[in-house]
């Protein structure tokens, strides 16, 4: 007998993948500006570096990863709950403003910060809809 491996679609919604890209993007950015623009961001901590930046960006990237590794699982549950974590780790971004005010921050810092802010809480406001959805089917038993 042979296997099918399931489609994007069925693993999870079209928009959550679109969701997901779109914040995968903003973290990019938003990481890769820090990074390499770290000695012109105000305030920030000398031990953080330009090497920590990215470690940190792999750290987040792989809460996302984790996520998609249940739902191809079929692990519903588990890959929203992780898929909302990841999204919800958007929040780490909005810590720039405890450093500075925005004004003390650059056009392109505050584009990339609320850009991955904005993509991030989209993705967990989906994310914790997939999970009401997710929970309500394992209710409802295997097959639902």
């Amino acid at each position: 007998m042979q296997t099918v491996a399931p489609t994007a679609s069925a693993l999870l919604p079209r928009q959550v993948w679109a969701l997901l890209a779109l914040y995968a993007l903003a973290s990019l950015i938003h990481f890769v500006h820090n990074a390499e623009s770290i000695a012109l961001y105000p305030n920030m901590p000398s031990w953080l570096t330009r090497e920590k930046v990215y470690l940190a960006w792999l750290a987040f990237t792989g809460v996302g990863l984790v996520a998609l590794a249940f739902a191809a699982a079929g692990w519903r549950v588990a890959a929203a709950l992780c898929l909302a974590a990841y999204g919800a780790l958007e929040f780490v971004g909005l810590g720039h403003y405890t450093l500075a005010p925005h004004s003390g921050h650059t056009i392109a810092m505050n584009l990339s910060i609320w850009f991955e802010a904005v993509a991030g809480g989209l993705l967990a406001v989906s994310s914790v809809r997939l999970l009401a959805r997710a929970v309500d089917r394992a209710k409802d038993g295997p097959g639902a």
